[in-house]
């Protein structure tokens, strides 16, 4: 009976789908691998030293470039600018810390990896690895307004404007779908 219980439970666990609920209690939407909070808040993007460096990135990868100080996304003909040519700063104007200075001092752990969905080798800091399911940015009326002093590489849905919003350590960068 023990062993049969076991293998109940061993296999219901393979047909479980893994969803991600981020500053609320649960997912409310079945469609998505990672949902988060309604609030003032954005998803911060990982600061690498460089797109070119970002070893084994695939399509779709996303991050903060530390050599020109901008958004970029990955596609198969190379990086994409989603900062608009303009080139931020990782400068807190509150206090004036280079936070890249901060970054540096840190040691990084280059196994650290969390992945949601079916775990595959595709490399990441977090990897959503559902074929039939997306993320839902953290979504924010007018980001650029309200969310107050955001890191470089912030990331959030534009509820009021409908449009993918980044910024880039200066200005925010905005993107219709």
């Amino acid at each position: 009976m023990k062993n049969i219980l076991s293998l109940l439970i061993i296999s219901l666990s393979y047909s479980v789908q893994a969803q991600v609920a981020i500053g609320k209690t649960s997912v409310t939407n079945t469609s998505v691998s990672m949902e988060f909070e309604t609030a003032n808040k954005g998803l911060i993007l990982p600061w690498t030293t460089s797109a070119a460096s970002t070893a084994g990135a695939v399509d779709g990868t996303m991050i903060y470039d530390l050599s020109d100080h901008k958004v970029k996304v990955k596609y198969a003909t190379g990086w994409k600018d989603l900062s608009v040519d303009t080139t931020g700063t990782t400068i807190d104007p509150l206090t004036n810390i280079d936070g890249s200075l901060i970054q540096d001092s840190a040691n990084e752990n280059a196994s650290a990896k969390t992945s949601i969905g079916t775990v595959t080798s595709t490399p990441g800091i977090l990897v959503l690895e559902d074929n039939n399911k997306a993320m839902i940015l953290p979504k924010v009326a007018s980001p650029h307004l309200n969310i107050i002093n955001p890191a470089p590489g912030t990331m959030a849905y534009d509820t009021t404007a409908k449009l993918l919003a980044v910024f880039n350590g200066k200005v925010w960068s905005f993107w219709r779908p």
